[in-house]
């Protein structure tokens, strides 16, 4: 006869636990401990959004990297050195993860990168409201072609007309007008986006 142990198990995944029958009694295992152990050799890439300058939450960041043997309190140092030129935004880091070293990458978005272009000194991006400034078409040309690998666009034109609509939608001016004005003058061909 089976004797039946009955224990309280809360997963936090919404995979149901396994439940193991073994003579005299039942075990609950997880899911999650019957996956193979991670390799310290393979490479593994992570993406964090964080608030650069600041200090990360240690248990969310834990959550994240846990489980791959990173020391969480010298990665968020690490990930709040590396994000200082970002104070105040939200921008993406990537983490490679290869034998227990993560090496970090920042990689902004087209609205970080035109909140640089204006050159604020000690500007705090969130305290500037819905009127962040005036960018110059030269400068949106440039952000463009930061951002043109990562662009589906097929030509600059393209990708020149996602970084006005990004302007549009934080709230920028390019060259004293609207960034709807401008996209209407380079559909006009009044404007000319020089090729790449």
């Amino acid at each position: 006869m089976f004797r039946v142990f009955c224990s309280t198990y809360l997963s936090s995944s919404c995979v149901p636990p396994l439940i193991r029958v073994v003579p005299g009694h039942f075990t609950v295992m997880d899911r999650k401990k019957e996956t193979p152990k991670f390799k310290p050799d393979q490479s593994i890439i992570i993406h964090i959004r964080i608030i650069g300058g600041e200090a990360c939450d240690l248990r969310a960041l834990h959550q994240k990297v846990g489980k791959l043997g990173l020391p969480t309190r010298q990665l968020a140092h690490d990930l709040q050195f590396a994000t200082l030129a970002w104070k105040g935004q939200k921008v993406t880091c990537k983490l490679t993860v290869q034998n227990s070293v993560a090496k970090i990458d920042v990689v902004p978005t087209a609205e970080n990168l035109l909140f640089k272009a204006l050159n604020m000194p000690n500007a705090d991006y969130r305290s500037l409201g819905r009127n962040k400034g005036n960018l110059t078409f030269d400068q949106v040309i440039h952000v463009a072609r930061q951002m043109r690998p990562r662009s589906m666009a097929k030509k600059l034109e393209g990708t020149v007309k996602e970084m006005l609509g990004t302007a549009q939608c934080g709230g920028y001016t390019v060259n004293g007008q609207k960034p709807e004005e401008i996209v209407r003058q380079i559909n006009e061909k009044e404007l000319i986006v020089p090729e790449e």
